[in-house]
């Protein structure tokens, strides 16, 4: 069905998504989309470009859920930018590189996952965050092998 805005007296059925939580541990994933935004600053960072990366993790017992990740484009946390780029295989680890936006949706990797809990509302909810990207295995030579 396509979005629409809706009038004042229509029908609606659709109760939101069904939130899964996945168990802490190592899952494949695959970058969507990233949308270019603006981080407010805080008190250690000033207001900085920021990414917002969307990645599809697969679940093997059933649907796969959707985590959004914040990377501040900022010197102090330019370690963050270098995990990402080389768990999609853009980077080598001490490779000096110019990162490629548009290289992100499709790419994928794999992540260890990890579990965080937070109070919205007085309800106490729990939500899976990316804890570490692996970097990207690339092919091995084996002699006679192609």
């Amino acid at each position: 069905m396509e979005e629409r805005e809706l009038q004042w007296d229509d029908a609606i059925q659709n109760d939101g998504k069904e939130f899964i939580t996945l168990p802490a541990g190592d899952y494949d994933f695959t970058i969507e989309k990233f949308e270019r935004s603006r981080s407010a600053g805080k008190s250690t960072l000033p207001p900085c470009n920021m990414a917002v990366v969307y990645f599809t993790i697969k679940n093997p017992h059933g649907k796969d859920i959707s985590v959004r990740e914040h990377y501040i484009l900022h010197t102090s946390l330019e370690w963050k930018l270098s995990e990402l780029f080389t768990a999609i295989g853009q980077k080598q680890k001490g490779e000096r590189m110019r990162m490629n936006w548009a290289l992100l949706p499709g790419s994928t990797g794999r992540c260890k996952l990890k579990i965080e809990e937070y109070e919205k509302d007085g309800d106490k909810r729990t939500i899976n965050k990316i804890d570490k990207l692996y970097p990207k295995e690339g092919r091995k030579f084996e002699a006679g092998k192609f």
